[in-house]
């Protein structure tokens, strides 16, 4: 398909995120640009600010009759009257997984794998080659904070992308360069079983790798992931390319790093903990395989600023943190709480948490228990279905029976804002992909207002 011979795009799902990204570069480059999203959001209204026209109902009277392309999310059900519609017409109708494989088969891809991490690492690796001079696209899972966007325009023939392991969307890409950050168990509603994941998911994605590429491993699943062309392995004190010597230093998460051609020592991270160390060793490769500098790196770690939902402080004073966090699979809440008690080592934590999917619940149940038993607060709300009809029997009440901790509540969102005021927590995460996010804003302004 060429893209430049488009002019009308139409998005079924326009507000997800890796959608919206697509959307702003179609946009960007002057096709009309239009869709449909369940609800509005603060990203769907920014879309609409842009230029993007956007509608939240079922209408195929708000169509178009001249569209080129359609785009859609594998979150859409099939009995979408739009989506139907278009199928009648026989429009050329695409996922935005396929989209992004197009986009990226012009370029120089670096695709950025892996069931945690890859938005901070996708983010970081954008950041970090631009403050080095390269001018990459990316095509990110998150708003970065220093782009204000999850779409970055780039004048190189570099482009970073997120590769995302859900619907085998990353098989539609071959990378020059690839990294895989971990292989843990998720989406066993697509792959099956933890075998299937590893073999028809990220090592069929690592054969996608361009001749000559390179592939950065996690050094900790070199055997998951077997005997691959380009193999590297990098990580936390293991690897070739690694991170080590970990210390917090002036309130910086501070760590040397190690290659077989570079050596920097006392880099300072903005973001916390040590898988954010282990993200930062993934980028740091990256840029130096690219011909960034280590003085530029130094100085763009401190100034990183982070990604909206991953470890977002949106109150910091002498006596309170809050803390919001996209954090939905077990090893997940653990980086992030393990990251609030390493910061606040002399403060009680409060975790305010949200489970994605009634699947996920279920295939993960005992680890939710174990990772949310770190906190010493347990607030645990209702699950998020997200694109999912009920499960007989899980539901929270259930993990909330699981959970072996003398300080646990089931709460409801409409409750949240009263028993803050009311215990007053020093530190406080909101935890989960779902629509807790929604509580953002009025925990911000009360802390800020209490301030």
């Amino acid at each position: 398909m060429d893209l430049k011979s488009i002019q009308t795009v139409y998005f079924i799902g326009v507000g997800g995120i890796g959608m919206s990204a697509i959307a702003r570069y179609f946009n960007g480059r002057g096709a009309k640009v239009l869709g449909y999203d369940k609800t509005s959001t603060e990203l769907t209204r920014t879309l609409a600010a842009e230029g993007i026209d956007i509608h939240y109902e079922e209408d195929v009277s708000r169509i178009p009759k001249d569209v080129d392309l359609v785009v859609y999310t594998p979150a859409v059900p099939d009995t979408h009257a739009e989506l139907q519609y278009f199928r009648q017409q026989g429009t050329p109708i695409k996922k935005r997984a396929e989209v992004l494989g197009i986009i990226s088969r012009g370029m120089k891809a670096i695709a950025i794998a892996g069931t945690h991490g890859k938005t901070t690492t996708t983010t970081l690796t954008t950041y970090l080659l631009r403050e080095c001079g390269i001018s990459c696209t990316a095509f990110l899972g998150g708003i970065a904070l220093d782009f204000e966007t999850n779409f970055v325009e780039g004048q190189s023939e570099w482009v970073v992308v997120e590769a995302d392991e859900y619907d085998r969307s990353f098989l539609h890409l071959s990378p020059n360069i690839a990294v895989v950050l971990s292989m843990d168990a998720d989406h066993l509603d697509i792959y099956g079983d933890r075998a299937s994941l590893h073999e028809t998911g990220f090592r069929a994605f690592a054969k996608k790798l361009e001749p000559g590429g390179k592939l950065y491993l996690q050094h900790r699943w070199a055997v998951e992931m077997g005997n691959i062309p380009g193999l590297e392995l990098f990580g936390v004190e293991g690897g070739s390319y690694r991170a080590d010597h970990i210390r917090v230093e002036d309130g910086y998460f501070t760590f040397d790093y190690h290659s077989p051609a570079h050596r920097l020592e006392g880099l300072q991270l903005s973001l916390p903990g040590r898988h954010n160390v282990e993200n930062a060793a993934a980028a740091i490769t990256v840029a130096l395989q690219l011909g960034g500098k280590g003085e530029d790196i130094r100085r763009a770690l401190r100034s990183f600023r982070g990604i909206r939902r991953r470890f977002e402080f949106l109150h910091r004073s002498e006596g309170q943190a809050y803390i919001d966090d996209y954090a939905h699979h077990p090893e997940e809440l653990r980086a992030a709480i393990g990251a609030a008690k390493e910061l606040f080592p002399d403060r009680e934590v409060t975790g305010i948490f949200q489970p994605h999917l009634f699947s996920r619940t279920r295939d993960f149940v005992d680890g939710f228990a174990r990772a949310l038993e770190q906190l010493d607060e347990i607030w645990l709300m209702d699950i998020y279905p997200a694109r999912e009809a009920p499960v007989p029997g899980v539901d929270s009440a259930w993990l909330f029976d699981k959970i072996n901790h003398p300080r646990k509540h089931l709460v409801h969102a409409e409750e949240v804002l009263q028993l803050v005021q009311e215990r007053q927590p020093k530190v406080l995460l909101t935890l989960g992909a779902g629509d807790i996010d929604l509580l953002r804003n009025p925990l911000k302004d009360y802390f800020g207002g209490k301030a």
